[in-house]
């Protein structure tokens, strides 16, 4: 009554049966490579950047934990995971290094100020 058959038509003359397929995975390659280059590739800079500071930590730098803690760096040891953490006066508390998310002051900028 209303309602009528659908048939399936053939592309005419248009690409290649071979291209038809890459055709329909264009857009999501498309999209791939955009997200790559909006939030993958900045994320990796920014963890090489956080690495590389981490690794530069020096005694005085003011730092952020990803608990959430501020601290003065006290004492830092070349190959250990640890550093010394100052909290308060007088409260040191030992974290992992990797644990440090932020620093946000270190101690040549201080001692410039």
């Amino acid at each position: 009554m209303f309602i009528s058959n659908a048939y399936a038509q053939t592309a005419a003359g248009g690409l290649p049966a071979s291209l038809g397929g890459l055709v329909q995975f264009a857009p999501l390659i498309l999209i791939f490579i955009v997200f790559y280059f909006l939030l993958i590739r900045p994320q990796q800079a920014q963890a090489k950047e956080l690495k590389a500071r981490q690794e530069k930590l020096s005694r005085g730098d003011k730092i952020v934990t990803a608990g959430g803690i501020l601290g003065t760096v006290k004492k830092v040891t070349d190959g250990d995971a640890n550093v010394d953490v100052e909290i308060a006066p007088n409260v040191t508390v030992s974290v992992v290094r990797s644990t440090i998310t932020q620093v946000l002051t270190t101690a040549k900028a201080a001692d410039k100020a």
